[in-house]
């Protein structure tokens, strides 16, 4: 049974009881009144339509329970996790296309092999290269990112997908006087709503009655009111060209970016088949930032004229059965015309076709009907660069659910196997790949739910799942007047809390490297967006060097004899007894290739100043460990010291560096006769060996005889 435990973790529920059922499915149920409208937004944040956030909710959030060690960790759909996909794939494809969700699809399968792979073989450890100060500067950056790319949906403007994020940021705040007053009050409201219930009754389910009631608005009073239309029934001249020329523009700005992602792709294989400085290389380098420079031309010349197109009111003229006979700038319609009554603006040109704005935006239609189950489509020319995308987002990804399932565990007495959480999330990523999701990862909101709904095991998730399935095959009409400004709040709201300047203030007090390494991970996220994935490479990068820079040099402390026997640092305390015949000394830091030499020039130094010593002894208590080149350099040191008369002498070695000394011959020639469990140990045999020359030396320890 324990064997069979291992394979399906899931039987350490059982037996069931009705009391752990009923609290289950309760658990259950409330976190599947958050996850819906949550998994929905966090799919539009991801770049893809919303109703594929409850597709990634629906079979990932089960297995990930199935195969997972936690009991209350909730799977799915996550804001970092989603902002990391929508950063790595828009470079490859338009957001919300058919290339780019076949894309987010295989992202998932590729991030589920890769924490099912580190799982299998237990490198949960491989985690640790993302140190927490990172995380933290990561987190604080992607939470502001998230929270400003919502802005534009709040105020019912569009935002603009470039190289930079702050640049298309910018392009938004520009665009305020256009703000769509009924949408921006939805999103408040929405906040509002949602603000005050986690105040007031923090156990109501906030984010489905803010939902609920924005719905119901948008239903009641038309909030949509959109249309579409086509460039032949525009009836003003000037206007008419106006449209024909955005949609030229845009079809040109379309062919340019895919033409720019197939020239990536061919510059990476022939990266890889010929090198960085090839001629040919070169050449498609060149190529490929000439088309970058023509694109950001048109991407310019193109939002120039969507600004102007914005700014246009449209009204549109009716025949009997109520079809479009006509558009007209607004105070320049035919006298006699019929309208509808309505004012619209016109957006989303694309070929011959637009949308006529009249209202907010909604979520729309959403297919009925369970996600199909098929093998994701694999791009092999894409394969390698979403490799390294993959491998940030499974080392994110899991991090944020162990640390979640870690934080969980120690109120619940739980006991949390970091590989088998792996295999679990990895599981999910790669079922959920072939049910059409998108990368998943645990959420903490949702966790926190599911514990404080009462859940007892994992089961809790499989009725979350269920309740998914229920929605999908049902309810999915009932969402259709879902405002997008409500989406926007609920991603709002929920990143607020990922916002944390303490942590970072805390990672500065504790060391000044680690404060550096948050700050840093911060500032380069910001800057490099939307592509958050160099930002925390960058980061991880840093904080290895700056932790390489401090074991390069560890402290190294002359010591003295302290008036209650012990030995301590002679620069703490500057009055206490050492001697001219022997140096005893502690050096804080493993002996590697990175600091041998700072050891050796310690050593050296020590016997500069102390040029009657006879014997150096090494504290070695806080050496852990000792590789090729810190054996190599010891070596030596001990035959130069030896050949002018002095002997090293070491105490408190650990077995593992005591295994390498054997290993390599090193023990022999330092001589058991100089090798001790204790420095009191070794300055008694010391001392025993100096005789009367040293008799009234205060860094002897008592011996017997001498006291």
């Amino acid at each position: 049974m324990k064997a069979l435990t291992r394979f399906l973790p899931f039987l350490r529920w059982f037996p069931l009881t009705g009391d752990v059922i009923k609290a289950d499915f309760l658990a259950g149920l409330t976190v599947a009144l958050v996850l819906i409208p949550q998994s929905m937004a966090y799919a539009q944040l991801a770049g893809l339509p919303a109703y594929y956030g409850l597709y990634a909710a629906f079979l990932p959030v089960a297995v990930a329970s199935l195969w997972g060690s936690s009991n209350q960790l909730g799977t799915g759909p996550v804001a970092v996790v989603s902002l990391l996909t929508a950063s790595s794939l828009a470079v490859f494809a338009a957001p919300g296309s058919d290339d780019f969700i076949a894309l987010a699809i295989m992202l998932a399968l590729l991030v589920g092999l890769v924490q099912l792979a580190l799982g299998i073989f237990k490198l949960g450890v491989v985690v640790n290269f993302l140190s927490h100060p990172v995380i933290v500067g990561f987190t604080n950056a992607a939470a502001i990112i998230i929270g400003l790319s919502q802005v534009s949906k709040l105020f019912g403007v569009p935002m603009g997908r470039s190289e930079s994020f702050m640049v298309d940021i910018w392009g938004v705040f520009q665009q305020i006087g256009d703000t769509h007053l009924p949408t921006l009050a939805m999103g408040i409201g929405a906040i509002a709503i949602m603000w005050a219930i986690k105040k007031y009754k923090p156990k109501w389910p906030g984010v489905l009655i803010a939902v609920v009631i924005t719905t119901t608005i948008s239903w009641a009073i038309g909030f949509e009111n959109n249309l579409k239309g086509e460039v032949e029934q525009v009836a003003d001249a000037d206007l008419k060209a106006m449209v024909k020329h955005v949609a030229d523009t845009d079809h040109q700005l379309k062919t340019l970016n895919q033409e720019i992602a197939d020239k990536s792709v061919a510059l990476l294989a022939a990266e890889k088949a010929e090198g960085k400085h090839s001629q040919n290389v070169v050449a498609q380098e060149a190529d490929l930032t000439l088309s970058r420079m023509t694109a950001a031309a048109i991407e310019a010349e193109l939002n120039t004229l969507k600004g102007r197109l914005r700014h246009v009111e449209v009204v549109r003229a009716v025949d009997a059965s109520g079809a479009t006979a006509g558009l007209y700038v607004k105070g320049k319609a035919p006298a006699g015309a019929m309208l509808d009554g309505y004012t619209y603006r016109i957006r989303k040109v694309d070929g011959g076709k637009f949308r006529l704005a009249g209202g907010g935006e909604v979520v729309g239609t959403i297919p009925e009907g369970l996600p199909s189950i098929s093998l994701p489509s694999f791009d092999l020319g894409k394969l390698g660069s979403l490799l390294s995308v993959a491998l940030v987002i499974s080392l994110v990804g899991f991090m944020e659910a162990i640390s979640i399932a870690k934080a969980i565990a120690a109120k619940t007495k739980d006991r949390i196997d970091p590989n088998q959480e792996l295999i679990g999330q990895g599981l999910a990523n790669v079922v959920g790949s072939f049910s059409q999701s998108f990368p998943v990862s645990g959420s903490f909101s949702r966790s926190a739910v599911n514990m404080n709904a009462g859940a007892k095991t994992g089961m809790s998730a499989v009725f979350t799942a269920v309740i998914v399935l229920v929605v999908l095959l049902f309810l999915t009409p009932l969402l259709y007047h879902l405002p997008q400004a409500v989406l926007a709040a609920i991603i709002i709201m929920a990143v607020i809390g990922l916002v944390n300047v303490h942590a970072i203030k805390e990672a500065w007090n504790a060391h000044k490297h680690d404060g550096a390494a948050a700050i840093v991970t911060f500032v380069a996220t910001l800057a490099v967006a939307p592509h958050l994935d160099k930002g925390i490479m960058i980061g991880a990068g840093l904080a290895i060097v700056l932790f390489l820079l401090r074991t390069m040099t560890p402290r190294v402390a002359i010591l003295g004899r302290f008036s209650d026997g012990t030995l301590r640092d002679v620069k703490v305390n500057p009055n206490l007894a050492t001697s001219r015949h022997v140096v005893a000394m502690r050096f804080d830091g493993s002996l590697y290739f990175a600091n041998v030499s700072y050891f050796e020039d310690a050593v050296l130094e020590a016997m500069a100043d102390h040029p009657e010593a006879k014997y150096i002894l090494i504290v070695g208590d806080a050496i852990n460990q000792l590789d090729a080149s810190g054996e190599e350099v010891v070596h030596h040191l001990v035959e130069r010291l030896r050949e002018n008369g002095v002997e090293l002498v070491f105490s408190g070695l650990k077995k593992q560096v005591l295994d390498v000394m054997r290993n390599t011959h090193l023990f022999d020639l330092i001589g058991q006769q100089n090798i001790f469990a204790t420095e009191n140990q070794a300055l008694a045999a010391i001392y025993e060996r100096l005789g009367a020359e040293a008799a009234d030396d205060l860094l002897c320890p008592i011996l017997p005889g001498r006291a």
